[in-house]
């Protein structure tokens, strides 16, 4: 296949933004050793350093991926490593640990260096993963009267009122949400009640502040429709169309803000390259900010619906 063409299939993609974290601009790091999509866009205090001593072991995982581990003077780090055609080393924290993608012609020694650099960053992000795991195996929101959950940055109550009447009403003044419904309602009645409304909420905002942005960067957009993803908190695809995760509602205007600029934002540069950061920059000056409070936002953290 051609490189215009594999360019053009490229092209087509939808560009996304994950959950957790964004790919970072391009030319962060070191050429060769960037971090992936998952890390954090954040200074690494370490970066300046000479690599620490290591004394690595490997064994096989059932997929075939090494697991190693690297002797730092003060702590053990355990990482299981991925080959593949990747141009840059890659670090991702997930719910077994961190998996360090590289490519094959990286040495060891050289993975390791990264991996040193990166060692704050890691063990933050260790650190805040098995709290998140941890919080998963607390009890179940109950989802009664004063049942709180977030929404727009803020806690609101849930106030319920049983009673033939039905409808649902916001005390901006209290932070309450008030609903009404049959007295022997069951839990998963209240909760479908509320996650409707969180997600006409989402569809409203985001449909109030898409042409504003849009209008910014002088693009036009062919649609947009709320998604559920689990991993994504938006995408673009080159036709226009716009899905946006109807959970943003939970969070702050200016990370809502942050998300559509950045989606309408490659209506002009389909790609993540230093340009296309500028374009969002230009509409969204809190861009840093806002990238930086995402960042730090777990699903595990949200009430399950």
């Amino acid at each position: 296949m051609s490189s215009f063409s594999s360019l053009g299939k490229a092209i087509q993609m939808a560009l996304q933004l994950d959950l957790f974290s964004e790919i970072l601009p391009s030319g962060a790091g070191k050429p060769g050793l960037q971090p992936s999509a998952t890390p954090a866009a954040l200074p690494n205090p370490l970066a300046e350093l000479s690599p620490p001593a290591a004394t690595p072991s490997a064994s096989d995982t059932a997929s075939g991926n090494k697991l190693r581990k690297m002797v730092l003077a003060d702590c053990t780090i355990h990482y299981e490593l991925l080959r593949s055609k990747r141009r840059s080393i890659g670090f991702l924290i997930h719910d077994g640990g961190l998996r360090v993608t590289a490519p094959r012609w990286v040495t060891i020694s050289d993975i390791e260096h990264a991996i040193g650099e990166k060692q704050a960053w890691i063990q933050r992000k260790l650190s805040e993963r098995r709290e998140r795991v941890a919080r998963r195996l607390e009890p179940a929101m109950q989802w009664q009267d004063g049942a709180q959950f977030p929404f727009l940055g803020q806690t609101l109550t849930l106030r319920i009122s049983p009673g033939s009447l039905s409808g649902t009403f916001l005390d901006q003044a209290a932070a309450q949400l008030h609903i009404h419904v049959p007295a022997d309602a069951a839990e998963q009645q209240i909760r479908d009640r509320v996650q409707g409304w969180l997600q006409q909420e989402a569809k409203r905002l985001f449909q109030e502040r898409l042409p504003v942005f849009a209008e910014k960067l002088g693009v036009q957009y062919r649609s947009m429709s709320l998604s559920a993803a689990q991993t994504r908190w938006g995408s673009c695809t080159s036709d226009g169309k716009i899905r946006l995760n109807w959970r943003l509602i939970h969070f702050s205007p200016m990370i809502v803000d942050y998300v559509i600029a950045h989606e309408l934002a490659h209506l002009r540069e389909m790609n993540h390259s230093p340009r296309f950061w500028a374009t969002v920059q230009s509409v969204f000056p809190e861009m840093e900010q806002a990238r930086h409070q995402l960042k730090q936002q777990s699903t595990a953290d949200l009430p399950a619906f």
